[in-house]
């Protein structure tokens, strides 16, 4: 799959209230995932501090609480309600063989989806999964372990059908006949970019070969457009 720029006509085309859903909904996800952070650093303090009191410090850190005990979850629903964000961002995928490779992985053939860049958020990837929510529950994507501990963020991303992006767990995945998509330059690659250039990093990234060649599955290679597609209005900021 490739991401290709729509003209710049065509993309004003698009319904006002459409567009302005999607911006919404994809500026809460952005808000949501760079503030949890901040959040769970000032409900750690204030439950060691006990400020402004104990019963008020737990209370303001009951979210995070909760979230200790509730898993990522996969939700199909979620994905099919922030559908509109494809209409905010400047997205167009490009399927190569899908017929193909569906008949194949409804046959049970495995496959290694290699995602590239990285980016900082993947709203690429994000549009990619909501525009096709049923995709995300056969292929789940692997991250870092710790975004699947870390409270409300793993809930948070969870929706998209995550899992552990260990060696360990991506074999047993492939053992058991599942598929994996996996963003093969990691956070290395994240600040190899910039807004106006896209890198890969490949070099010491040979990890995924070896497990198609060990396996036997086959690999299909997915180009995200990060720099185009998440850019803002008027050339405004942009999340690389």
């Amino acid at each position: 799959m490739c991401q290709k720029n729509k003209p710049k006509d065509e993309a004003a085309t698009k319904p006002l209230p459409q567009w302005l859903l999607g911006m919404t909904l994809a500026s809460t996800m952005t808000i949501a995932y760079f503030t949890i952070p901040i959040y769970l650093l000032t409900a750690i303090a204030s439950l060691i501090l006990r400020y402004p009191t104990t019963k008020l410090s737990f209370l303001y850190a009951t979210p995070m609480l909760l979230s200790l005990f509730i898993p990522p979850c996969y939700s199909r629903t979620a994905l099919a309600l922030l559908r509109p964000i494809v209409n905010y961002f400047d997205f167009e995928a490009i399927y190569m063989d899908e017929t193909n490779v569906r008949n194949q992985m409804n046959e049970g053939k495995n496959y290694i989806f290699a995602a590239q860049p990285h980016g900082v958020l993947s709203y690429a990837g994000f549009c990619a999964a909501v525009s096709k929510p049923d995709d995300p529950g056969r292929v789940p994507t692997a991250v870092a372990s710790v975004l699947l501990n870390v409270p409300l963020l793993k809930n948070l991303m969870g929706i998209f059908n995550l899992v552990d992006a260990s060696a360990s767990n991506m074999k047993r995945i492939l053992k058991e006949g599942g598929n994996i998509k996996i963003y093969i330059g990691g956070i290395a690659e994240l600040f190899k970019c910039c807004r106006t250039e896209e890198r890969l990093y490949l070099k010491k990234r040979k990890g995924f070969i070896k497990l198609v060649c060990t396996y036997i599955v086959s690999f299909m290679c997915l180009s995200l457009g990060y720099r185009c597609v998440c850019g803002c209005v008027l050339n405004g900021i942009s999340l690389f």
